[in-house]
């Protein structure tokens, strides 16, 4: 990674996810879908098991009849007992003749033979044949089953129509369902969303029943409330420090203009002094800005973005002690923005500050440009780690040793550009170093006073 920006980041994408509604309605569906087809297997397996049952039954008891007709009145046709069943007595003589006409019937042994075909004029034909074998006759008996297999096909659309029916009133039950289960859960979700739009605590509990919705609306309500004592805790409590530091630096403030205004003191005093009056300088800013943060709320004023980064190179020159380091300033933009000069002298002052910090010799520039600033330094530069973490909280470089300083620096930085709309980036320098640049909305900056 090549860079890091600290504007305001975008929104990861999210995956899809199925609603709530849409589960519980496939849950239905499912579950229909599935009982209805599993009902339609079983009546299906259960009446072809039953009908084939009695079918095979009654051709056992008709065989039988029918061969001892057959040896009660040999002279005669033996009686067939149902207009659906052939019988046939096929005596030794003709066994050979049997093999030619009827090979099937001559290679099957006694019991009861499924037997489905097409006839010559296409039509399909299905019987049941009975066999019957003695050592002088053979008896076969068949039944007439092309109706019921008719019927079987018809029974098994019936049954696909029924699923498909069944599926589709499982459908209608299943989103019928999840409107009166979700209607709640949709209200409590709207309630709440209202609910942060304003400022007054208004509680959820009241408009639900003591079902799981109403829980969850009094968990809400309790979550919420201890929420709001939270931040409003922190609120005050960014007040009274606020108010409480910036007391002591006002007097630290009058004491070193009244020092510094006294006619008789030291050179070296004298710089010991200045350097106290920026210290509190930074502080002040620094306090203005965390209040803002903790606030989160833009303050609004007109700061010279050039003449700031001048005072603090000037600052800063005054605190290199001697390194061999030059800092300057490169361009003439009269970039003004909407902003108190706490805030961008804090982020700017953090960007400047690092780049001193880090670069033992060299140079640090600050590039006015028309809509942004970079500073840019001849330091040791930036890793891919540090690029993507720099401006986490917390997080201290590869070369800062032991440096002091919490990390903390870079991370006031992003939350102050996230507060204004501001874009802040680092990057590692042509050669050596690294560019830092920070860029201010076109909303918020203005190409010069009017």
């Amino acid at each position: 990674m090549s860079a890091t920006d600290a504007s305001p980041r975008p929104r990861r994408r999210r995956r899809f996810r199925r609603q709530l509604r849409s589960r519980i309605i496939l849950a239905f569906v499912l579950l229909g879908f599935g009982l209805t087809a599993l009902f339609a297997w079983a009546t299906n397996y259960t009446r072809n098991r039953v009908e084939n049952q009695l079918v095979e039954d009654v051709m056992n008891r008709n065989i039988d009849a029918y061969a001892e007709s057959y040896y009660t009145a040999p002279g005669q046709s033996p009686s067939i007992p149902f207009q659906q069943m052939y019988g046939k007595v096929v005596r030794r003589e003709n066994f050979d003749a049997l093999r030619q006409e009827e090979p099937d019937w001559y290679e099957f042994g006694d019991g009861i033979h499924s037997m489905s075909g097409t006839n010559p004029d296409g039509s399909p034909f299905a019987y049941k044949l009975a066999v019957r074998k003695t050592p002088n006759e053979w008896f076969f008996l068949a039944y007439d089953m092309t109706q019921s297999v008719r019927g079987e096909t018809q029974f098994n659309r019936a049954i696909y129509v029924s699923v498909f029916v069944f599926s589709l009133l499982s459908l209608l039950v299943g989103w019928w369902s999840a409107s009166r289960v979700m209607s709640p859960v949709s209200e409590l979700a709207t309630r709440l969303k209202e609910s942060g739009d304003s400022s007054q605590l208004e509680p959820l509990a009241s408009h639900f029943p003591d079902d799981e919705v109403g829980q969850l609306a009094e968990a809400l309500d309790d979550y919420s409330a201890r929420l709001t004592e939270v931040v409003e805790r922190d609120r005050e409590f960014n007040a009274d420090v606020s108010h409480e530091l910036r007391t002591p630096l006002a007097v630290i403030k009058g004491a070193v203009e009244l020092l510094l205004s006294h006619p008789g003191i030291d050179d070296k005093t004298r710089n010991r002094l200045l350097r106290i009056q920026r210290a509190e300088a930074q502080c002040t800013d620094l306090i203005s800005a965390l209040l803002l943060l903790s606030r989160n709320e833009r303050g609004h004023g007109a700061t010279n973005v050039g003449r700031l980064a001048d005072t603090l190179l000037e600052s800063h020159r005054a605190q290199i002690a001697g390194k061999p380091l030059e800092l300057r300033i490169e361009g003439h933009s009269e970039l003004v923005v909407d902003a108190p000069e706490a805030a961008v002298s804090v982020a700017l002052g953090n960007l400047i500050g690092n780049a001193v910090k880090y670069t033992k010799s060299g140079e640090v520039i600050v590039r006015l440009l028309p809509d942004s600033v970079e500073v840019i330094d001849s330091g040791p530069g930036l890793s891919a780690e540090d690029a993507a973490k720099l401006f986490e909280r917390g997080y201290r470089g590869t070369h800062a040793g032991h440096s002091q300083g919490g990390g903390i620096g870079l991370s006031i930085v992003r939350r102050l550009c996230d507060l204004y709309g501001w874009n802040v980036r680092v990057t590692p320098g042509e050669t050596r170093g690294v560019v830092a640049t920070m860029s201010f909305a076109p909303e918020a900056a203005d190409a010069g006073a009017d």
